[in-house]
């Protein structure tokens, strides 16, 4: 049985106290069931990531990074390593997130080395794929996705996939107030554990979890979750209010 996994991401929002509110806050309204029925893990902006860690200290909430670069050290002006998210009390890592690909430019090749560096460095990734609408609607969404899985897992062992989180986002659903509806959803979710299956053993694809990211809200969270291979959901704009993402996190049980 794949444990509910719902993470937040914050993107380029809240402040510094802010931040710890909100942290704190949902920590509050959703203590004995975030870290023991549902893993939960808060994305916020790297300058942020401290203030929110100590917010967080007595919950088993898991902070992660919005980013992260495939080098150890050295001179990469503004990038963050795996050893700097570890230091600063970090669990996971996106890892190719539609807007780090669409909007920044990232590649295939690199968001694989972003993976790599993640496990290597002791995180654990949010590998992030997902088509956009042109595709969708040339039909091309298995093609993408395909691609994106592939390489993105290129040179990660079974062994290693124990730490890898696959995140199918929808781009076209993404800040839009558009959602896949579930049976939408469900189909891809299938075709990546199936992906998986093929590219590993049908036992690890079944271990792996696959969160769904595409504007999933507190009032939609429930019917994604109820999808057979719907194991968690990447949450965007929700995550940023307590009452919004407590629901999520509740409706995940």
């Amino acid at each position: 049985m794949r444990k509910a996994f719902i993470a937040g991401n914050w993107k380029m929002n809240t402040d510094a106290s802010g931040g710890a509110a909100l942290a704190k806050g949902i920590a509050e309204a959703t203590d004995g069931i975030a870290g023991e029925s549902v893993d939960v893990a808060f994305f916020p902006p790297f300058v942020y990531l401290q203030s929110v860690v100590s917010a967080v200290s007595s919950s088993s909430i898991g902070i992660g990074g919005q980013d992260i670069y495939f080098e150890e050290k050295g001179a990469f002006t503004g990038e963050i390593s795996a050893a700097m998210l570890k230091d600063v009390g970090c669990v996971y890592a996106l890892c190719g997130h539609s807007e780090r690909r669409h909007v920044i430019g990232e590649s295939d090749e690199l968001v694989n080395k972003k993976v790599l560096a993640s496990i290597s460095g002791g995180l654990m990734p949010i590998l992030c794929v997902g088509e956009l609408i042109e595709e969708r609607k040339a039909e091309k969404t298995e093609e993408v996705v395909e691609r994106q899985v592939r390489a993105g897992l290129k040179d990660v062992s079974a062994e290693k996939m124990a730490a890898v989180t696959v995140a199918y986002e929808p781009v076209w659903a993404i800040g839009t107030g558009l959602t896949a509806t579930p049976d939408q959803a469900q189909e891809v979710h299938a075709f990546i554990r199936n992906l998986l299956a093929d590219m590993y053993d049908a036992k690890l694809a079944e271990e792996v979890r696959i969160q769904y990211g595409g504007s999933a809200k507190a009032d939609n969270a429930a019917e994604l979750m109820g999808q057979k291979d719907i194991d968690g959901l990447l949450v965007g704009g929700a995550s940023l209010k307590v009452e919004d993402f407590a629901a999520i996190i509740k409706a995940a049980v």
